[in-house]
């Protein structure tokens, strides 16, 4: 699946979590990375919400953490054609259903000059 979103400011709580070692862990191990404390925030357009949806639902990918803090569904995904990593489907979360998390190793706004509004493609 191919679907493209625009850049937006995240709530900035993803860096506390995926500092946290149980999560860098199992990331490194499943992912081959320890993600940067971060993620690109991406909104989606509605007409992908189903597809997306039924992804979460149904995948087998997630990390379950230690007491208090909430499981992880995860799916590997590539950023326009070159950025390796995963979309992120925290349990836990107080984004809208259209916010897509994105995972990678390096600061993907730093390193490919994003800035909210700028349209990106994912790939999974």
């Amino acid at each position: 699946m191919k679907i493209d979103g625009e850049v937006t400011t995240g709530l900035g709580k993803a860096a506390y979590f995926l500092s946290q070692e149980f999560y860098t862990k199992e990331f490194k191990k499943n992912l081959g990375f320890i993600p940067y404390p971060g993620t690109l925030n991406i909104i989606i357009k509605e007409k992908h919400l189903n597809e997306i949806n039924q992804i979460k639902n149904n995948c087998k990918n997630i990390i379950k953490p230690e007491e208090n803090f909430g499981a992880v569904k995860y799916i590997k995904a590539t950023l326009n054609n070159e950025t390796k990593g995963a979309i992120v489907f925290p349990a836990k979360t107080t984004h809208e259903e259209n916010y897509l998390e994105f995972i990678a190793e390096n600061k993907i706004r730093k390193d490919l000059n994003l800035t909210d509004g700028d349209t990106v493609f994912l790939e999974f």
